[in-house]
């Protein structure tokens, strides 16, 4: 956890110095849930706790790229389910899972941080790329390919309130210890690799480093050259 951390810090410190007045601030909390060999099809099995801290750049009020760095709890239990194999097996796992993401987004309609300059709310999506972690036992690490949906909406001047429902499609299977029940020679780096989803609600903010970045001192400095320019 702390090696993700540390990565995430350093990026967020490099990205604050190029740019302050595209950049969104946020955190999220909400649940991490698992499929896979244990979970073939539940969508909401065995929530656990997670939360997320991220940073989002603007291109514009339609596109923007956002880093994240995300952990929360995933586990299982044969025990849960009807299935006579699962219920001879009897296999079980509990693990924290981290991530450090890309993720390009894009909004359906134009959206600021800035109250009455866009669009006040505007559903999304997004995907990109990420390196995950796990840790039953020791610490996995593994690429992964997270896309979500969401709903983001401005409640008050530059602070904005997010949905998001998201899946993570890794490349690693072996979150819960077990192996795939087919036989080996039938076994590919592609075949029923285990999923985890986060569904979570975010605060978003919007910070200035000077007067000059801010939006409305900007369209006050743009009207006085305006009239200097009538007289």
């Amino acid at each position: 956890m702390r090696r993700p951390a540390l990565v995430f810090l350093t990026l967020l410190f490099s990205l604050q110095l190029f740019s302050q007045r595209n950049a969104d601030y946020g955190f999220s909390a909400g649940v991490t849930s698992y499929l896979g060999d244990i979970n073939q099809n539940r969508l909401f099995y065995r929530p656990g706790p997670a939360g997320q801290i991220f940073y989002r750049y603007n291109f514009n009020p339609r596109q923007a790229v956002r880093i994240n760095l995300l952990a929360g709890n995933v586990k299982g239990n044969d025990l849960d389910f009807d299935n006579p194999l699962q219920q001879q097996r009897a296999g079980s796992f509990s693990a924290l899972v981290t991530e450090l993401g890309a993720n390009f987004e894009f909004n359906f309609f134009p959206y600021s941080t800035v109250k009455g300059r866009k669009t006040d709310y505007t559903p999304y999506i997004s995907a990109g790329v990420a390196l995950s972690a796990v840790s039953t036992g020791g610490i996995s690490f593994f690429p992964s390919i997270p896309f979500s949906a969401g709903f983001k909406i401005n409640v008050y001047n530059n602070i904005g309130l997010e949905f998001e429902y998201g899946f993570r499609k890794t490349f690693y299977d072996n979150f819960d210890g077990l192996n795939d029940m087919i036989a080996p020679e039938d076994r590919t780096w592609t075949h029923n690799n285990d999923w985890y989803n986060y569904m979570g609600v975010g605060i978003t903010w919007k910070m200035y480093n000077k007067l000059s970045g801010c939006p409305a001192i900007n369209d006050t400095n743009i009207e006085r050259n305006r009239k200097r320019k009538r007289n």
